[in-house]
């Protein structure tokens, strides 16, 4: 699904390729009904205006029945057309819109939730050559899927009723032909030769001008998707930091940038309109001079020498403008084009992305360098780490991290401090294969699972239950699990709520504050007893009561786990009783990673004192006065 064409036939191929052709199929009938239809009516429009052109004709000894039988049969075949073929038509394409969509939108979402974790790496792609990552991936999979599929099919019927019309119209028009004077020489085929002439030279000449305007209207479709996307992305971004926004007093700087790119989507929708107005003055006289000019020229001069009678004349110069509207679906329809196109191209730069990235780390050597190795070992060894070296995009970027062999025992506590920005939450990203670039050796305990608890949780909109049971299924646990995962974690207050997937009309995620979504990743953790439990500042929301308890049920409830964690404090919380969790630290200075035994238990009410968010002063007075005692 990585070009247009192989996009638009994938459906057709896959494993629903029954449900597909069968559509495709009754619309293809219903089509041909419709184009033929349309001769009846072009035969039944004939006969009405042949019997108003009758009407005071002595020869006509009932005019004004005439008159209504023939209004009679070509409102029975408007309905027909109209109401029973185009109709259904309606309903089976809408059908299969729905369904082609659904299918799309299926693959697109398993591709980016896969195991090798596409969703992250399509959207951390570099401007670097070719290699750009798709901008509002969530435009793309609703907005551009959706009026693809739609715009497709639409123009498909359009396709097939000129191929129809062609042949039902065409065959009648030659079968009525009458010769022309002058072109004595076509025989009795003069009127048709004229008639597909003049649809022959009117159509492709106009054709070529909508191609004109229709390149512009796509790349400005294109440039108002691109305008429109960022502009909602923004939007639910700011939404999502609104909290911060008012703590901070932002709304101004907010509403300039709001502004700034708003102006981006009234400059593009300007440029739009006047194009889809120039298109649409141009299609409206195109309409009229084919269909009330081009149309009745043909049998003209057959009418004027009386080689055609009135009804003929009306009847075929009738087909002839039917011809000229079906031939012209690419002129009607080339707005529609552009916005397919667009959307088209859309789809197919995402769906490059995620093919791009089945390989994260070929995908990132094309901007730099990217030799990561995973193994696994013996769980008896533990985790461990050799030769790494952290660094940014870039063939000759310095690494800002290195270490050159890092040990991680089973059961091991080991802290990671360094300064702010030193590479701690790079560190354990590269081990969890999210860091795009460097090179080292990180290899597993076998058979071991391993779980990742960040700093900011983000709860989707599904029960307590599965949010508790997450990465897994709700299936996987019993009630009973879960609720005294919840207990242990300190939030037996929400176990009668296990199905639910809202409370008092808010989503889980507004229910619990920082430090209760905290706590729930401790119910996961205590849940799926992970062998390798990463916390990247996982307790920044809980008080100093909260970050002991947090340690404190990991380690009465998950044995033999190996802990590597980033913290804030500059000293390791230690339990009630005094005893220290960690047994040993990551000190990152100067770029360099190294590992050591935690150094001797200072007096757990000084580490107490240096934990809490006080001056410095104050906290030396404190202990000189603790001293003392």
């Amino acid at each position: 699904m990585r070009t247009f064409w192989g996009l638009m036939r994938a459906y057709w191929f896959s494993d629903r390729w029954k449900e597909a052709w069968t559509l495709t199929l009754v619309i293809a009938l219903l089509t041909a009904l419709s184009s033929k239809a349309g001769v009846w009516f072009a035969l039944a429009l004939g006969e009405l205006g042949n019997s108003i052109a009758f009407l005071h004709d002595a020869a006509n000894p009932h005019p004004l029945q005439t008159i209504l039988t023939n209004a009679g049969i070509l409102v029975l075949l408007v309905v027909l057309k109209d109401a029973g073929f185009t109709g259904v038509r309606n309903l089976v394409s809408t059908t299969l819109h729905r369904k082609w969509r659904g299918w799309l939108n299926n693959q697109f979402n398993q591709a980016l939730l896969d195991g090798n974790h596409t969703h992250f790496h399509a959207q951390h792609g570099s401007v670097a050559g070719s290699i750009v990552a798709p901008d509002n991936i969530d435009q793309r999979i609703q907005e551009s899927i959706k009026d693809m599929t739609g715009g497709a099919i639409g123009l498909a019927m359009g396709v097939l009723g000129v191929a129809t019309s062609l042949y039902f119209i065409g065959e009648n028009l030659i079968g009525s032909s009458v010769e022309v004077k002058g072109l004595e020489f076509l025989g009795s085929y003069g009127t048709a030769v004229l008639a597909f002439l003049a649809v022959a030279t009117y159509v492709p000449l106009n054709t070529w001008i909508a191609v004109k305007l229709g390149r512009l209207l796509e790349r400005l479709n294109v440039r108002m998707q691109q305008a429109e996307g960022s502009y909602r992305s923004e939007l639910t971004t700011f939404l999502r930091r609104s909290f911060h926004v008012a703590a901070s007093h932002g709304e101004g700087v907010q509403k300039s940038m709001h502004d700034r790119l708003y102006v981006d989507i009234d400059k593009t929708w300007g440029r739009l309109n006047i194009v889809n107005t120039s298109y649409t003055s141009f299609e409206l006289i195109y309409n009229f001079v084919g269909a009330r000019i081009v149309a009745y020229a043909p049998g003209l001069l057959s009418f004027i020498h009386n080689r055609l009678d009135y009804k003929g004349y009306i009847t075929g110069s009738e087909m002839v403008a039917q011809l000229i509207s079906q031939c012209s679906w690419f002129i009607h329809v080339m707005p529609a084009i552009a916005t397919l196109r667009a959307n088209s191209q859309r789809v197919t730069e995402l769906a490059n992305a995620i093919e791009n990235v089945q390989h994260p780390q070929e995908f990132y050597q094309q901007t730099g360098r990217s030799d990561f190795s995973y193994a696994i070992q013996n769980p008896v060894f533990g985790l461990t780490i050799q030769r790494l070296e952290l660094a940014h995009q870039g063939e000759d970027a310095t690494p800002f991290l290195s270490a050159a062999n890092l040990r991680f025992r089973r059961g091991e506590w080991t802290f990671l401090k360094g300064e702010s920005g030193c590479g701690k939450t790079s560190l354990i990203k590269a081990i969890n294969g999210l860091w795009p670039y460097g090179r080292g050796t990180i290899v597993f305990p076998e058979g071991v699972t391993s779980f990742y608890a960040a700093q900011e949780v983000k709860l989707q909109q599904v029960s307590l239950k599965q949010l508790v049971c997450l990465p897994g299924s709700e299936n996987d646990h019993s009630d009973t699990q879960v609720a005294a995962a919840l207990h242990k974690a300190g939030l037996g207050d929400f176990i009668g709520h296990l199905a639910d997937e809202s409370r008092e009309g808010k989503i889980w995620d507004q229910v619990l504050s920082g430090g209760q979504k905290q706590k729930l990743v401790v119910a996961r953790i205590i849940l799926q007893q992970p062998g390798l439990l990463f916390l990247d500042e996982a307790t920044g929301a809980l008080d100093p009561e909260g970050k002991i308890a947090f340690h404190q049920a990991i380690k009465d409830n998950c044995a033999n786990v190996t802990v590597i964690s980033v913290m804030h404090e500059a000293v390791a919380p230690r339990s009630l009783s005094g005893e220290e969790f960690y047994h040993s630290v990551v000190s990152i200075a100067d770029g360099v990673a190294t590992k050591k035994p935690m150094a001797p238990s200072l007096p757990r009410e000084l580490t107490t004192i240096l934990a809490q968010p006080q001056p410095v002063e104050d906290k030396w007075l404190r202990f000189r006065r603790l001293k003392q005692k």
